[in-house]
């Protein structure tokens, strides 16, 4: 069974910076691309930014410029740092992979909260 535990969260003034890490278990971790998801109260969980086997990225466009993923597949982790914080970035966030399809269970995430 694959584990993900995200950490690196906490309570940031807007402009702040964090790092969020990920580490996975259990998994052919560099085979697999990694993402990042979010979820704010009352939304739905939406992907952050992704980096592929390959190196290439991904992010949607309200982070372009202020998040960058990486990688580190001899240990396993992920990160994402997060730059120039605005409170709409306040949310739990996960890690997750795949290959076709992301993984259907996740970790207990790590809560940001940003305040203005």
């Amino acid at each position: 069974q694959v584990q993900f535990v995200e950490s690196g969260g906490g309570l940031v003034q807007a402009g702040g910076s964090l790092r969020l890490s990920c580490a996975v278990s259990g998994s052919t971790f560099s085979a697999r691309t990694i993402g990042w998801f979010r979820q704010a109260p009352n939304k739905q969980r939406e992907l952050v930014a992704s980096i592929t086997s390959d190196g290439a990225t991904y992010y949607v466009g309200s982070v372009k410029g202020r998040f960058t993923i990486s990688r580190d597949n001899g240990a396993n982790m992920a990160a994402l740092q997060m730059d120039s914080l605005k409170p709409e970035d306040t949310a739990v966030y996960y890690c997750n992979t795949r290959l076709t399809t992301w993984r259907a269970n996740w970790g207990q995430g790590t809560q940001v909260t940003v305040s203005s």
